[in-house]
């Protein structure tokens, strides 16, 4: 079965858990960037953690169902319509043959998930279904979604939701922060120390704001200018997302799922990886602070994220099994 892509929206991809691995090839991972989402997303349709999803940035399609499945919605908020009727996110969605689904405008933050039953059925290309739009790899040669697209879907039948069972859904609040300025937990990097120490002060005591030209690659903010104390030449170093660079305009430079694996300008910081969902929804004009981090706190809030997720998806599991029609 296919699903046709009436309206493309403004950004949406195919995303899963991205390429790893292959970065020595010149290969970035790309995937989703709030990877909470992803996952919640797949585990509301029955779907293993890293199946391909769309990753819808500000904007959403709507698409034509040629057949019945069941969908969920996670991420930033976002009106759904299914055939003119609004429903819940964060929760396993009915959709009947031949239904319209419309997303609208994200009410907050950047970027939501729609997961289908099955997955997406597209090629993977070396090795996953995530589009990197900046290196042209993925589903349809790497682009976005274009209207008249037809995304595939697995053929066989899949198993329905029983609709007189009681509707529920996920509380998003552990997994959305909402609007307002956002604290991101910075661990420090390479170059830091050759910061002055006026800028090394702003860094963690300054708001940056997110700038209009920022999109997977990286985000760019604008804030105090940062300078260098003492600054030798720099050498092209690996890169990988959360890394803060500083380019010589001195406003920071936070990767993204589809940077670069490698870069000449200097590192001052490192974003924890639990604080990733929080840069994924950031959108033009937000507000954001750094707080100062240690390697070892980074990766103990990792962990008890990953503990709570994997207790959500095994919860999630028991409480689809309920409600799937015999």
């Amino acid at each position: 079965m296919t699903i046709a892509v009436v309206k493309p929206g403004f950004l949406t991809t195919f995303q899963d858990a991205g390429r790893a691995g292959l970065a020595h090839l010149g290969v970035g991972r790309a995937g989703a960037f709030d990877e909470p989402a992803l996952r919640i997303a797949n585990a509301l349709c029955g779907n293993p953690g890293n199946a391909a999803a769309l990753e819808i940035t500000l904007r959403g399609p709507t698409l034509h169902f040629h057949a019945q499945t069941w969908i969920a919605v996670t991420g930033a908020p976002i009106p759904v319509n299914i055939d003119d009727t609004d429903q819940p996110m964060w929760a396993p969605l009915a959709v009947p043959a031949g239904a319209r689904i419309a997303l609208g405008a994200v009410r907050s933050g950047c970027r939501s998930y729609l997961a289908v039953r099955g997955g997406f059925d597209v090629a993977p290309v070396l090795g996953s279904r995530s589009t990197d739009v900046n290196a042209r790899l993925g589903p349809f040669n790497g682009r976005a979604l274009q209207s008249g697209d037809e995304l595939p879907t697995p053929r066989s039948e899949p198993a329905k939701l029983d609709r007189t069972a009681p509707p529920w859904r996920v509380d998003p609040r552990p997994w959305f922060a909402g609007a307002g300025q956002e604290r991101l937990r910075l661990m420090p990097g390479t170059h830091v120390d050759r910061l002055a120490k006026t800028s090394n002060k702003l860094l963690f005591s300054r708001d940056f704001h997110v700038h209009p030209d920022s999109n997977r690659v990286g985000l760019r903010l604008t804030g105090p200018r940062l300078e260098w104390e003492t600054l030798g030449e720099m050498v092209s170093e690996g890169c990988v997302p959360g890394l803060l660079q500083l380019p010589p305009s001195g406003q920071p430079i936070a990767f993204g799922p589809e940077c670069p694996v490698s870069g000449g300008y200097p590192r001052i910081g490192q974003i924890a990886a639990v604080d990733m969902p929080r840069l994924a929804q950031l959108r033009p004009g937000d507000a954001l602070r750094f707080s100062p981090c240690t390697f070892e706190d980074a990766l103990r809030m990792l962990r008890e994220r990953e503990r709570a997720l994997a207790t959500l998806e095994n919860t999630i599991r028991h409480r689809l099994n309920g409600t799937l029609e015999s």
